[in-house]
């Protein structure tokens, strides 16, 4: 393993949709943490001005560790780059032709979203590869100079050069980028290689597309992020977190934006599973509540579900990532009624600026947040440890004004509908990830987190009927903790397809050696010695004839012993698509499609304090105050306990809340709330714990 520097000290940083969090770990393992406004207008300040809140210097610092949106905001916002795209002969269209299908068959409505790149932007050169990678048609440089003049004439800020099965052999695609650049040094010129290596025109083009979108915004983030903190000190390298669940360096994320579109929330599931593999729980629902998003993953028999291919606002990206559902439904999320007069929640979003109504800054609808806070479930004296005084009236006023007025109900029985509403669609989210995937939810616990992951926990889990709850201490900083304890890593993939035999599996084999040491080439370039790289082989396999891949895992050993490859891989495929579709044939001719290399740079992991010692005593509450914990129910005197004062072994019964100076745990009636010795909080419901 490799130490992060002569210090110990680390920190992270995970820019969400409503606040920047910071989670520093200094090299005694006390842990500090502390938020700050997410404004997109001066973001780099708001965390320079957090950094300097932490008990640490820059200097000292062994790592330094950055959740970003940067990039997943330029796509949803529509504010990257006006990119071009240079493409083969007869390949223009590719990104509003698509596969020719719609995600909703039944919506007669449905639009595909408009291409990043409009018509006029996209230009087309003669020059094709045929599937083995020999040259049909030769690259004409004249037509790559004529055609790139032209994308340049009509304002394009990013090229994006994307050939016809250029994933075999990239000469062309290499030696147009490098003519683009002779030719126009000032704009910013990418192979699709440089984003993704992998089969399908339709999706690594649009791949290659979104990364050249936010490149240039990406580049301008880091650099500016990056020299701000070297003049006050730091001196180890920046580390941005990737969507697959590890780190990688500042240039790299400069360069390949599109690995971190998922940054944050990965995160999250690496803390996750850190935390379940201490409580020995195999099967988690990990379930990030924040100020935007609900964002929903699972660890499976202690592992990570991830996936291959993921979509942003409907845009297929190649590459691998954590495999997680976001759904807008967060913290900021604004309640409002559709067109036939129905209550909704998000995906519109507050935000930081101006916020939720309640925040006094100039939001006037209501949010999930405002309905908290008239509920009594969040006490406005007390926010962000009183560092931030709520509107009670302001927030009153913006649900009667969009919610009660409109529907004739009272505030209160809006406000209850609303979070209502909010825990249905969480639940949801998690059907999707379990039922509909054949999972069964009450085989899992549930790691919940996130500026609102305590507040909705138990309430989704008793309709899930999941057993266990596990609110992290600090939640709402949890996804930066994660980031902190993340490995660097480097996931590298090569399509080829082949029939399944021995001749194949030993031409996989040495595709997968080829693959390993780019890996760890490209690892031992941030300091890692091969002693510190744990590489993990995988293959996208499928019957001959189908179209759709399942990825399995590949032993090492198999490599050098081809006949057990090709039986390793046949057992691991049929088992799986008998789990995924109930079916599978035994003997039915497979086809190797791609190998997929996934290395990790194993760093020293981070070790936290425990919670003080308890004697399982019961807690004292602070205070008592009147909280509404479900519509029809009313308010309640309810015992407020603070999270700090909460030893190993306390236990609380419901109902109950739990607060700590960034996030506000409720514990309804009919559940019970216990402090472990690393200081989380286990809800169980007492039906269920009977």
């Amino acid at each position: 393993m490799r130490e992060m520097g002569s210090g110990a000290a680390r920190v992270a940083i995970d820019v969400g949709g409503t606040f920047v969090d910071f989670v520093a770990v200094d090299e005694a393992g006390n842990v500090t943490v502390d938020k700050q406004p997410a404004t997109p207008a001066r973001l780099v300040e708001e965390i320079v001005t957090g950094l300097e809140r932490l008990p640490i210097r820059l200097d000292g610092l062994g790592g330094l560790f950055h959740g970003t949106t940067v990039a997943i905001n330029a796509v949803v916002q529509r504010r990257g780059a006006r990119v071009g795209l240079l493409t083969t002969s007869g390949f223009r269209d590719v990104l509003e032709i698509g596969r020719g299908s719609r995600p909703n068959i039944y919506d007669p409505l449905y639009r595909p979203p408009a291409p990043l790149v409009p018509r006029h932007l996209r230009r087309e050169v003669p020059e094709r590869l045929a599937h083995d990678g020999s040259v049909v048609v030769p690259l004409d440089l004249d037509a790559v100079d004529r055609e790139a003049d032209a994308l340049v004439a009509a304002g394009a800020e990013s090229i994006a050069v994307c050939f016809l099965n250029s994933y075999v052999d990239a000469t062309h695609e290499r030696r147009a980028v490098e003519r683009i650049r002779e030719r126009h040094p000032q704009i910013r010129v990418q192979a699709s290689v440089e984003a993704t290596n992998e089969w399908h025109e339709f999706e690594r083009t649009s791949t290659a597309v979104l990364n050249a979108y936010v490149q240039p915004l990406m580049d301008r983030y880091i650099s500016s992020l990056a020299e701000t903190l070297r003049q006050r000190g730091l001196r180890r390298p920046l580390a941005v977190m990737q969507s697959n669940g590890g780190v990688m360096s500042g240039e790299r994320a400069a360069l390949q934006p599109i690995r971190t579109l998922e940054s944050g929330p990965a995160g999250g599931v690496i803390g996750a599973r850190a935390l379940a593999r201490e409580l020995g729980l195999p099967n988690v629902i990990c379930a990030d509540v924040g100020g935007t998003t609900y964002d929903v993953a699972l660890i499976e028999d202690g592992e990570i579900i991830e996936r291959t291919e993921v979509e942003v606002e409907g845009r297929p990206v190649v590459g691998s990532a954590i495999d997680i559902v976001s759904i807008g439904a967060g913290g900021g999320s604004i309640a409002s009624l559709d067109a036939l007069g129905g209550v909704t929640v998000g995906p519109r979003s507050a935000g930081a600026d101006p916020g939720p109504a309640c925040f006094g800054l100039g939001g006037t609808e209501p949010t999930v947040t405002d309905c908290q806070v008239v509920l009594g479930r969040i006490d406005p004296r007390r926010f962000l440890g009183a560092r931030m005084q709520l509107d009670l009236e302001a927030a009153r006023t913006a649900i009667s004004a969009h919610v009660a007025e409109p529907t004739g109900v009272g505030v209160e029985t809006a406000a209850s509908g609303v979070l209502a509403l909010a825990e249905t669609n969480m639940t949801y989210a998690i059907r999707a990830v379990t039922v509909e995937r054949g999972l069964d939810p009450r085989d899992f616990a549930m790691v919940s987190y996130g500026g609102g992951g305590g507040m909705f926990a138990a309430a989704i889990a008793q309709e899930l009927e999941v057993p266990v709850v596990v609110v992290p201490r600090a939640a709402a900083n949890f996804s930066a903790w994660g980031i902190l304890t993340s490995d660097y890593r480097e996931d590298v993939a090569r399509t080829k397809t082949r029939l399944l035999d021995e001749q194949a599996a030993a031409a996989f084999a040495a595709d997968a050696r080829e693959l390993r040491a780019e890996a760890t080439r490209t690892l031992a370039g941030y300091g890692f010695e091969a002693t510190a790289v744990d590489v993990t082989l995988r293959a996208d396999a499928r019957y001959a004839g189908q179209d759709h891949t399942i990825t399995v895992a590949v032993e090492p050993g198999w490599l050098d012993r081809p006949r057990e490859l090709v039986a390793g891989v046949r057992e691991r495929f049929v088992a799986a698509h008998k789990q995924l579709y109930g079916h599978g044939a035994d003997d039915a001719p497979l086809e190797l499609v791609t190998c997929r290399c996934r290395a990790n740079g194993l760093v020293t992991p981070v070790r936290s304090v425990s919670a003080a010692p308890g004697d399982g005593a019961d807690a004292v509450p602070a205070e008592h105050r009147d909280v509404c914990f479900g519509a029809g129910d009313g308010f309640v005197s309810t015992p407020v306990y603070e999270r700090d004062q909460l030893s190993g072994g306390a236990e609380i019964s419901g109902p109950a809340v739990v607060e700590e100076w960034t996030t506000t745990t409720l514990i309804p009636p009919g559940w019970t709330a216990a402090a472990d010795r690393l200081g989380n909080l286990v809800l169980r419901h007492q039906e269920a714990a009977a």
